[in-house]
């Protein structure tokens, strides 16, 4: 079984920074592309960035400049480090990852969510 657990929410003003982390655990035999992805209430979920398992990384033009995702691939954990929160940035983050618990079986799986809310 493979989990994964976010930590680093909160409450922070505008302006203000957070830095999200997450880390695979469990029967894990490779981790491959990771990411982060966030829904705001009444909103549908949306990514905010990926990265691969050799580092290449993706952005949604509306973080673009203020977020940057990095990895650990040693520790298995993946980081969002976020500047120049906006309110608009409210929202719960959820961790992914496409993992492999053997050679041949790999799924993506999600984490519980960490709730951001960042306060004008």
């Amino acid at each position: 079984q493979v989990q994964l657990v976010e930590s680093g929410g909160g409450l922070v003003q505008a302006g203000g920074s957070l830095r999200l982390s997450c880390v695979v655990s469990g029967s894990v035999f490779r981790v491959n592309a990771m990411g982060w992805y966030r829904q705001a209430p009444g909103k549908p979920r949306e990514s905010v960035a990926t990265i691969s398992s050799s580092g290449v990384t993706n952005y949604a033009d509306f973080v673009k400049g203020r977020f940057t995702i990095s990895r650990d691939n040693a520790k298995n954990m993946v980081y969002l480090q976020m500047n120049s929160l906006k309110p608009d940035d409210t929202a719960v983050y959820y961790c992914t990852a496409n993992a492999q618990s053997t050679v041949l079986f790999k799924r993506d799986y999600w984490g519980q969510g960490t709730q951001v809310t960042v306060s004008p």
